[in-house]
């Protein structure tokens, strides 16, 4: 999660850049930089590492401009080198940027052909180019950034300066969050409301698809189809939070919408784009020697495990053990000498997770972790950490930290495969374009709420939901249970559609909701008869599938319509639905989405 901000000021406006990028230090970052407008000119300073070597820079080479943009970089697409390092320029235009554009190497090549020379390895400068591009051939800036962002195919957040246009900045966001500010003769601009803070509390969210243009006198703004559009201006109230719910109700809200832009950054930094391929730090063992791997974790993060299996043992060719990792330590299975454990945790301090790794250490195993924060004991205690980029998570129900979760064990799977031989590197490219494609989807996903608050009335009547999926589905059934009754306090189940003619069907009647995730994939046929069986008994179908309602075969509650994707990389879209569908049914239903009763986010005692 990159940081942006931009002042549109009245006084220079670099220290003031960086005051507000600190404030987004929480995001995480490995270089920073500032570009401001001095007399019609463009000038910029930037630093690889903490803010402060910005700051030394900023104190031997001064900026005076009055007009600004700010960014902390988080490598994506190149390494964290102050060449690499935000905001790139090209002719008389300076971009910050946040997220993947997932064809830069097509626009690149294009760009190249017409004699554009690019000096990083990011993607992020081909915006730049772009809109460079279309205003050598007379268009004025706001009509060339309309243009480039037509030509861009990912998940971004953009503040842009001209130079010659010193009252001027314009911002764009699909799938990253960007917050206008609004000042007395001044505007702000940042990726979240907390780093306007010092500036202002009025503030304005762009939705999905927006951009807009800033003067000093206010904002115009736009929607994706260049239509003129209004949107709130609300107080917020990040001044006095360490982070701000931005404009949603609540935390899980906000980090359910982060995760484009969190996937985009977790991927980004297990995937060189550029060569379309994984790159996994050393694990310490030659993976042509696993002969297993044991992976242990609890609740949301042991789903994430289980669709691990799923991949590591149809891609790399790899045998799985999985356990809950409170009974994994306590049944002290015989584990070989010189084979890999693999552990998973949001905090790092999850007490059954870390007694587990302690046993499977003591058993000469090589320690992995994937984990949100670096720095914990669990963390501390492995010998290769896979880190999750998911930013600070404050709901108590999980979400983005684990749909990060399932891209690490997405690129920890495809890594495995290749080093044994056991993909193709073409075959390699096709996952890893599946997988830039992820924030993407799930940006789209995330524009038709109203059909999840719809969904959220009737299923707030119920006393009992199953959830069924067959084969990697399956541990989204179990996460899309487990999520409903966290948050709503309804009880709820999710099963192995295979398993439904095994006990779980004598539940259904008219009055129990069966939500069915079933995408399109080898196993649709199966689980139809399985719909079919729940229709014939009054069950009331909901179908969360990218084939078309009628498929089914039989009538159905509701159809959730979802992107068509690789099947490899359904489990993180198909995640965001039965997120969604508890969140609003929690919040019809009143409950305290955020702290729900009995929960701890860590649990760190027995």
């Amino acid at each position: 999660m990159c940081g942006i901000v931009g002042i549109l000021g009245t006084k220079p406006v670099a220290n003031d850049l960086v005051d507000a990028l600190r404030r987004l230090e929480y995001r995480g970052y490995d270089s920073a930089g500032v570009a401001t407008l001095e007399h019609g000119h463009l000038e910029r300073r930037r630093a690889q590492g903490k803010l402060r070597n910005l700051e030394q820079r900023l104190a031997k080479e001064p900026l005076q401009g009055h007009t600004g943009i700010g960014h902390t970089r988080w490598a994506t697409h190149g390494r964290p080198t102050e060449n690499n390092a935000h905001p790139h320029m090209s002719k008389g235009v300076s971009i910050v940027h946040n997220g993947i554009i997932e064809n830069f190497a097509e626009l690149r090549r294009t760009l190249s052909a017409k004699g554009h020379r690019f000096e990083t390895d990011t993607d992020s400068e081909v915006i730049a180019h772009l809109i460079a591009d279309a205003m050598h051939d007379g268009h004025d800036p706001v009509e060339a950034t309309k243009m480039a962002l037509g030509q861009l195919k990912g998940a971004f957040a953009l503040a842009i300066l001209f130079a010659g246009h010193d009252d001027l900045m314009i911002a764009a966001r699909q799938g990253s969050p960007l917050a206008i500010g609004y000042g007395t003769g001044e505007m702000y601009l940042g990726s979240d409301a907390i780093a306007l803070a010092p500036f202002t509390s009025d503030i304005t969210y762009l939705e999905e698809g927006d951009w807009a243009v800033l003067t000093r006198a206010g904002a115009t703004i736009y929607d994706a189809a260049g239509k003129k559009v209004k949107r709130a201006r609300v107080r917020s109230s990040a001044g006095s939070m360490l982070i701000d719910k931005g404009n949603h109700k609540h935390y899980m809200a906000k980090e359910i919408f982060e995760q484009p832009e969190v996937i985009s950054r977790t991927l980004a930094n297990y995937i060189d784009f550029v060569e379309s391929r994984v790159v996994l730090p050393d694990l310490g063992i030659n993976p042509a020697h696993i002969s297993q791997i044991s992976i242990s974790a609890c609740g949301t993060a042991y789903y994430a495990g289980l669709v691990g299996r799923y991949w590591i043992e149809r891609y790399a060719r790899i045998p799985v053990e999985i356990d809950i990792a409170s009974e994994f330590r306590y049944r002290e299975p015989p584990l070989q000498k010189g084979g890999l454990s693999l552990f998973i945790s949001q905090s790092g301090e999850t007490a059954d997770t870390l007694a587990t790794l302690r046993y499977c250490k003591s058993q000469g195993q090589r320690i992995a972790s994937i984990v949100n924060v670096k720095t914990s004991t669990i963390a501390r205690e492995s010998d290769v950490v896979l880190p999750t980029l998911a930013g600070p998570e404050i709901g108590v129900a999980s979400t983005k930290a684990f749909t990060c979760q399932l891209s690490v064990m997405a690129c920890l799977a495809i890594g495995l495969a290749r080093a044994r031989g056991a993909i193709s590197p073409a075959e390699e490219q096709e996952l890893v374009q599946a997988l830039a494609e992820i924030p993407r989807h799930i940006s789209h996903l995330l524009t038709n709420e109203a059909q999840y608050e719809a969904l959220a009335h009737d299923l707030s009547k119920a006393k009992d939901v199953l959830y069924l999926g067959r084969g990697v589905s399956y541990p989204l059934a179990l996460e899309g249970a487990l999520k409903l009754k966290e948050i709503s306090y309804i009880h709820a189940e999710g099963y192995a559609a295979g398993e439904l003619k095994h006990g779980p069907i004598a539940l259904i009647d008219e009055n129990v909701p069966v939500i069915v995730v079933a995408p399109n994939d080898h196993l649709f046929e199966k689980t139809v008869s399985n719909m079919q069986e729940v229709a014939a008994r009054g069950g009331k179908i909901i179908l969360v599938s990218d084939t078309a309602a009628d498929a089914a075969g039989c009538e159905l509650m509701a159809h959730i319509a979802m992107p068509k994707g690789h099947a490899f990389t359904n489990p993180l879209t198909y995640a965001v639905p039965v997120q969604l569908l508890a969140y609003h049914t929690a919040t019809f239903m009143g409950t305290d989405v955020d702290q729900p009763r009995n929960l701890a986010k860590s649990v760190t005692v027995e």
